[in-house]
């Protein structure tokens, strides 16, 4: 006859072999699972480095491009990296912006006047060639012959004179360009020429403040970035929005309305929607709004330089 303590033993060794004892490692097993399932926490978001910002002059630079120098001085002020060149070395300074770029990325910001607005498409369209992306592009009155804003640039901005002999390009895009586009031209602004636009203190000021923020601006998806054309009316604040966005009318809604709940102009309403500035609005229909970067100043006229 066998032991009782024996047939215990060999009952409860049936029992774990059968899988009767999982009740008590049920526990154990549904804790590795929940550990398994725990998705790792998010690795930090690095923030973006300081942009290298390049500034062109344009013909004669020394003499007719004064401006750049000074936005250089209020750009290096302000903590960033920034020199100014002649767009006779265009080239040289593309290639050395890219190497920078390939030892240590960091936002590529490109300004210019005249034929320096010229450059900075140049360097664009180099870097393209290189899969560099530029994250800003700036032209002051840029040449007649600038060519077309290349996919890689992120933000390009173009402020000009379209009756301008010495500048007056008329900047576009290159098809299928997703990227954030903006063109002011500021022809009817008599105050205004190809020799004195590049020393506004205003448009200088704007430029900082885009700098400065911006590794903070808000992103916006390709599909909701709205290219911006404006003919900016004469003595106009000229506020530097990079693109528009598309806002559904509500039931109530006018012009006005909506231009004092963005803080935009009317004007720029109406020409963006080619629509008047007292036309009626239909609840559902959108409405393309020029978005801010930075909070608008409370200012009612542009600040412009005096001719020289």
């Amino acid at each position: 006859m066998l032991d009782p303590r024996r047939i215990v033993v060999l009952a409860a060794v049936a029992l774990l072999a059968l899988g009767i004892g999982t009740a008590a490692g049920s526990p154990a097993k549904s804790k590795r699972q929940a550990v398994t399932a725990t998705a790792p926490p998010p690795a930090p978001v690095e923030p973006l480095p300081p942009p290298k910002i390049y500034l062109f002059r344009g013909a004669m630079g020394p003499i007719f491009s004064t401006g750049m120098d000074r936005l250089e001085e209020k750009l290096t002020k302000a903590g960033f990296s920034a020199n100014v060149y002649e767009f006779t070395i265009c080239r040289w300074i593309g290639d050395r912006a890219i190497t920078s770029y390939k030892e240590s990325p960091a936002p590529i910001v490109l300004i210019g006047h005249s034929m320096g607005g010229l450059c900075s498409v140049v360097i664009s369209e180099m870097a393209a060639k290189e899969n560099i992306p530029i994250s800003l592009v700036i032209a002051i009155d840029p040449a007649h012959a600038t060519g077309d804003v290349p996919l890689n640039v992120e933000r390009f901005i173009n402020i000009f004179l379209s009756d301008s002999v010495l500048g007056g390009g008329d900047v576009v895009a290159v098809p299928g360009y997703r990227g954030h586009y903006a063109s002011y031209d500021l022809k009817e602004n008599s105050r205004v020429s190809h020799i004195n636009i590049e020393k506004s203190d205003e448009i200088h000021r704007q430029i900082v403040d885009m700098v400065t923020q911006l590794p903070r601006i808000p992103v916006q998806s390709q599909a909701d970035a709205v290219p911006l054309r404006y003919l900016v009316p004469a003595n106009t604040l000229v506020e530097l929005w990079d693109s528009g966005v598309r806002l559904p009318v509500r039931a109530g809604d006018t012009m006005a309305s909506i231009a004092a709940a963005n803080r935009v102009p009317l004007w720029t309403l109406a020409q963006s929607n080619s629509l008047a500035e007292n036309a009626q609005l239909t609840p559902g229909q959108t409405i393309i709004v020029p978005r801010h970067l930075t909070p608008p100043e409370p200012a009612a006229a542009m600040a412009t330089p005096t001719r020289r």
